[in-house]
């Protein structure tokens, strides 16, 4: 009987033994999360096909997800807590915050990382018909949606206010809607106009215009051209006409782009698996959305960033032949 234990104590080790080194290597998945913005904007768009890209990587155990979030300031205070490993942000506030001026004054983020720029952003101003507003100076005394603290769109309007010694005052509503409910509230008369900083055609813009009667404002007045002489991230963009109902001609205005951005301590895998997963598919990626379809690949990673490049966008650029 003790002769039969021992054998059998030591086949059991055997089988044991067999099963551990017969079994394939299970690699630890890693999860990401990418900031974006509110559901009907570009931004959620981009957070959401990049991460449709990497998880289609088959090898790189990357899990990825996009939730909708406050927009700009909220992704790169994200990145910054932990809360975030990546995000959408606007040209203007990516160099605001890496430099610690605007929005980010006295609090400057130098461990923050460029991966890509993506798509141009004017800011939209949008107005009722039956408002009045016809420029920009027109705004004083309306009701305006400046939106919601933490957005784009409001670090930009701000720039604009204070361009034009404005303040909250200037207006006889100053509201902060996120931009999901700026079109609602617009087509229901609790706002005059609403801006917007986000790539065309958007969603939201197109529910408002056909909703109500409402026309994009031009925003070219010698304020606006002081903006974009001073800051190196801003430029004049024209809305082509044509986009959306009631609204056929070019309208000027100015604005920034969008990045896409993260902080020096995320891994560098995980960095050169997420830009590869979006450059290996380029031609699916910029089929995603219409505001994509003009992308070119060597101005996306060379043009509109202030912060340096993340290593592990820099590896996969220098791989492709874009950057020395």
């Amino acid at each position: 009987m003790k002769r039969h234990a021992i054998t059998a104590a030591a086949v059991s080790g055997m089988l044991m033994g067999a099963a551990m080194f017969s079994s394939p290597v299970v690699a630890q998945e890693r999860f990401i999360t990418i900031g974006t913005g509110g559901q009907t904007g570009v931004y959620y768009v981009v957070g959401q096909s990049i991460c449709r890209l990497v998880n289609r990587l088959e090898d790189a155990d990357i899990k990825c997800n996009a939730p909708s979030t406050g927009g700009s300031v909220a992704n790169i205070n994200g990145i910054k807590s932990g809360e975030l490993d990546m995000g959408v942000a606007q040209s203007d506030v990516q160099y605001q915050a890496y430099n610690g001026t605007g929005t980010f004054a006295g609090d400057a983020y130098p461990e923050l990382r460029a991966v890509f720029r993506v798509h141009g952003e004017p800011l939209t101003l949008l107005a009722r018909a039956d408002s009045g507003i016809e420029t920009l100076d027109d705004l004083e005394g309306k009701r305006v949606n400046i939106g919601n603290p933490g957005s784009g769109q409001r670090n930009t309007m701000e720039q604009v206010m204070e361009a034009k010694g404005w303040t909250e005052d200037t207006f006889a509503l100053a509201s902060q809607l996120d931009a999901a409910e700026q079109a609602a509230a617009l087509a229901d008369n609790n706002i005059d106009a609403m801006v917007y900083v986000v790539g065309h055609p958007n969603g939201s813009i197109q529910e408002a215009t056909t909703t109500v009667d409402a026309k994009l404002i031009p925003l070219d007045d010698e304020a606006i051209d002081g903006l974009v002489e001073e800051y190196p991230y801003y430029s004049k963009v024209v809305i082509p006409g044509g986009l959306y109902k009631g609204n056929d001609e070019d309208v000027t205005t100015f604005g920034v782009a969008a990045t896409f951005v993260t902080k020096e301590s995320v891994d560098e895998d995980i960095i050169y698996e997420t830009v590869k997963a979006v450059f290996d598919n380029f031609d699916r990626f910029k089929r995603l959305h219409p505001a994509f379809a003009n992308l070119n690949e060597e101005d996306m990673v060379t043009q509109g960033l202030s912060a340096p490049l993340h290593p592990g966008a820099a590896r996969y650029y220098r791989e492709r032949g874009w950057i020395e």
